[in-house]
């Protein structure tokens, strides 16, 4: 099957450098916004007994110990392959330790689980990360970090976390903004400008260290790929830095002004760890990856390299800032000869040229990709979702094999490691640049977050999406059996199956723009056979085509631990993981139809399909008389089965309405090419009318051309039933989205004894009141982009078979009536009312929040948070998600 693409010109320069990258003429994504934001606490950097990541690896010791498996710095800069790394380092005369990576409370520590402590923003970037720009603020007061650590752990559930803003270090903006950019002259050659400014009222000293160094990957001894000799930054006569490091090219870096002056302007170093001050033990270097700390606030001159080498160096610039000051500091690195040159001066007039021009690019990409009919404020959210989906991006580096044997010049880990976490994961091979759900809360991938990443991924750069799709499905990811891996802290862990439905997604962004990709989408369908294998025989090892799964990704949203496992012959039905794979059965049914012309052994697996999907959604509405569905009720539960019989739980929320996303309208003019498969649908029409009349299963409109088909889970009837709980505002329908779970339980919380013990639910509309998953997260009523983004897709499903006659009461109670593209037209305006202004002139998630709430669309300092709050809207969990909730730009992009 041929690939087609499009033969129309690139519209802009940045479009050219994609289609360049995509081509491989130029390596544009070489170098990018790849550094993590933490290293430290990750499960790969954890080498301890228990597997308590967080306590293996403490704060504490970040700027100290060196990593295995990567590295971390503020708003930093690195290769792909994170071998050269560039971030800024701050110290304001007061903090303890230079701030060289973000604060923030491990799970132990925070009363609502881990938490990033610090205020940065990823304000703008291109695609191919030519053009790059953030901003960090620095308290001028000393860091609060105890402040932070004593408060939160003195807090309990029912009290909101304590925030850097409310330790009083911002009173009279008494802060330093720092902003770094980023603008690349060839895909080689970077530039650097950092701007810091004081905000305050009064005279105020900075030490700014721009710092780059070398990932570690000498000490260890390592075999694998990626491991190196020991490589090398040297001072050079003219005041700049030349590097030599395996696989890359020569390095050339400077910094601005370093080689006029005589008071020490390089401080070098080694990344290695002080074993002296962590463990009490010998150096193996002499100088350690802290030796700037000890020079520049404790003024030890022996800690650094005086002879101007190392394989870490920083250039310091101490400054005294008057009030409302901005000092400008430009740096520059280049590989090969793709540098300025000898004759050139590395930052004459071309310097500043090169960003604006880089600027104006973006902006012309952005001109592109956003619709004209948006308003300023519209853009402005849209074009910093899209900026944070690609800051974060980054450098993932975990092979299991070398993680559970050691390293030959290390202590060999406990043995029980190797029964342990993620041991049976021993084909993993992970050293990639990866779209993050959050690069501090959460710097590794999540195979369900990703997959919700990849819709506005697939709107400015389908190379990379496809790539990203694609990658978790090749051999080093995916397990042997069929399973994907669901993320760091326990692979074995299952996720809503939603990789085809992102798949089947990024193909039709494609074909609307005229590139449909069918080699992408047949070699996904290939892999994917494999991960529907392993949900079949694992999650229903019964043959019953009801599922299991555990807590699939919703956390804490059941009345217990849905990963636990039940006393006696228990066992928990699950609405949601049935309705997932309902959904997973469709969209490698709509999948293969869309192959079948190419390659008619596709029609055979969409009768598969098609069969499969029939079986399940028997089984949701019939299995043992009535499924999962309660009639008296009008809505679908988990069930708990005993053994001798079943019992509905009874609890309206995300699980109940999950089963509206199963659902796919099939045009006519798709299958008429198909003849077995129309033959098949035929047979089963004719001899299983009993599910056709319950199930709205191939119900054919009016005939004609434009007649098309429906599948789905619920009947007409059902839907309708299910559409009255989710749109009433005492339910589910908030002014900011669907909530996870009904309001009704704020005043009579749902209550069931289980196995002698009481289980107890109350809509919790904010943070959860839960140690459940660490109580970091809460699916018990507040509101989450990914699912809602799904019920806006399937309404319009809905819709497009049923039409304009079928209306639902919306709000219920207004006595209004709307179709149901109205209806998803109306959930779409309350999610994006989270970040767009009220008629207060407030951005309700960001109520809390004073820099992004000026009433300035084109000065506002916006976060995409992990949920928000089910009444008001505020902005909850990780303050940097935009992995998912970039889906706020995947809606302004598709605006009506």
């Amino acid at each position: 099957m041929p690939k087609r693409t499009s033969q129309s010109d690139p519209p802009t320069p940045e479009h050219q450098r994609l289609a360049d990258d995509a081509a491989r003429q130029a390596n544009w994504k070489r170098w990018g916004t790849y550094l993590p934001e933490r290293q430290w606490a990750t499960v790969r950097e954890d080498y301890s007994a228990d597997g308590d990541a967080w306590r293996d690896f403490p704060f504490e010791h970040s700027h100290q110990r060196a990593y295995r498996w990567g590295e971390d710095g503020l708003l930093g800069w690195c290769d792909r392959q994170c071998r050269l790394c560039f971030a800024v380092a701050l110290w304001n005369g007061k903090d303890k330790i230079l701030k060289e990576r973000l604060f923030g409370l491990t799970n132990p520590q925070g009363n609502h689980g881990e938490d990033v402590k610090e205020l940065y923003y990823y304000l703008d970037a291109a695609p191919t990360h030519a053009y790059a720009r953030g901003l960090y603020k620095y308290p001028q007061a000393a860091f609060p970090y105890e402040q932070l650590i004593n408060e939160n752990q003195r807090r309990g559930k029912d009290a909101p976390e304590y925030e850097l803003q409310d330790t009083g270090v911002f009173d009279d903006d008494r802060y330093f903004d720092v902003g770094i950019e980023y603008a690349k002259s060839t895909p080689n050659d970077v530039l650097i400008r950092v701007s810091v400014t004081n905000r305050g009222s009064d005279a105020a000293p900075l030490h700014v260290l721009p710092t780059w160094w070398f990932r570690n990957s000498w000490v260890w001894g390592c075999k694998h790929e990626g491991c190196s000799l020991k490589p090398q930054l040297k001072l050079q006569d003219d005041g700049s830095l030349k590097g030599d490091r395996e696989s890359l090219e020569e390095i050339h870096c400077w910094a601005e002004g370093t080689q006029d002056r005589a008071d020490e302007p390089w401080l070098f170093t080694d990344n290695e760890t002080n074993f002296v001050a962590v463990y009490g033990g010998e150096n193996v270097s002499r100088f350690t990856k802290d030796a700037f700390h000890r020079r520049v606030i404790h003024n030890d001159r022996k800690a650094v390299n005086a002879r101007g080498f190392g394989t870490k160096a920083a250039a310091w610039y101490r400054m005294n800032l008057q009030p409302g000051e901005t000092r400008v500091i430009r740096l520059r690195f280049a590989l090969g000869k793709e540098g300025p040159g000898r004759r050139v001066k590395p930052f004459g007039r071309k310097f500043d040229e090169i960003f604006a021009e880089r600027q104006r690019e973006t902006d012309a990409f952005y001109d592109h990709v956003l619709p004209k009919s948006l308003d300023a404020d519209r853009r402005a959210v849209a074009r910093q979702a899209l900026a944070g989906l690609l800051w974060t991006k980054q450098f993932y580096h975990y092979i299991i094999p070398a993680w559970l044997e050691g390293d030959p010049n290390m202590p060999p880990p406990p043995e029980i490691r190797k029964r342990g976490r993620n041991s049976n994961w021993d084909h993993l091979y992970c050293r990639d640049v990866i779209s993050m759900p959050d690069k501090w809360e959460y710097p590794w991938f999540a195979m369900w977050d990703l997959a919700f990443h990849m819709a506005p991924f697939s709107r400015i750069d389908p190379h990379y999406t496809k790539r990203s799709l694609t990658r978790m499905l090749r051999e080093w990811y995916m397990h042997r059996n069929g399973q994907l891996p669901a993320y760091e802290y326990d692979f074995n862990d299952v996720n809503p199956p939603v990789h085809a439905y992102a798949c089947w997604q990024v193909y039709q962004a494609g074909k609307a723009a005229g590139e449909p990709d069918y080699d992408f989408l047949a070699s996904a369908f290939q892999k994917l056979l494999l991960n529907f294998q392993w949900w079949v025989n694992r999650e229903d090892p019964q043959g019953r085509d009801v599922f299991a799964g555990g807590f699939l990704g919703l956390d804490n949203i059941g009345l217990f631990d849905r990963n636990r496992k039940l006393d006696g012959a228990r066992t928990l039905i699950q609405a949601d993981g049935t309705a997932w794979m309902g959904f997973f059965c469709l969209n490698m049914l709509r999948i293969a139809i869309e192959l079948a012309p190419q390659h008619r052994p596709y029609e055979d697996m969409a009768s598969k399909f098609f069969e499969h999907f029939v079986a399940i959604a028997d089984a949701t509405n019939h299995l043992g008389g009535s499924g999962l569905w309660d009639e008296q009720d009008g809505f679908y539960y988990d069930w708990l089965d005993t053994g001798s019989g079943r019992r509905p739980l009874n609890v309206r929320s995300l699980v109940g309405l999950m089963p509206l996303l199963a659902v796919e309208t099939i045009d006519h003019a798709s299958v008429e090419p198909l003849a077995g498969f129309r033959k098949r649908v035929r047979w089963f029409m004719e001899n299983r009318r009993d599910l056709a009349i319950h199930i709205t299963l191939m119900h054919e409109t009016t005939p004609g051309p434009g007649q098309c088909y429906l599948l789905a889970l619920p009947s007409k009837d059902r839907l309708r039933r299910v559409l009255r709980y989710m749109l009433d505002p005492n339910e589910f329908l908030s002014p900011f989205g669907i909530r996870s779970l009904s309001r009704v339980y704020e005043a009579n919380p749902y209550s069931v004894e289980i196995d002698g013990e009481r289980h107890t639910i109350a809509y919790e509309p904010g943070v959860s009141h839960s140690e459940m998953f660490g109580g970091n997260s809460n699916w018990r009523g507040p509101i989450w982009w990914p699912i809602n983004w799904l019920l806006v897709q399937s309404l319009r499903r809905y819709h497009h078979f049923y039409g304009d006659k079928f209306t639902v009461e919306c709000p219920v109670g207004s006595g209004q009536q709307m179709n149901l593209n109205q209806v998803a037209g109306e959930i779409e305006k309350r999610l994006l009312n989270l970040f767009l202004y009220d008629k207060n002139g407030v951005r309700p998630a960001m109520r809390e929040h004073r820099w992004s709430n000026t009433g300035d669309p084109a000065a506002d300092l916006l976060l995409f948070h992990e949920y928000f709050h089910g009444c008001n809207g505020e902005g909850l969990g990780a303050s940097h998600q935009t992995g998912w909730t970039s889906l706020a730009a995947s809606l302004l992009l598709d605006s009506r």
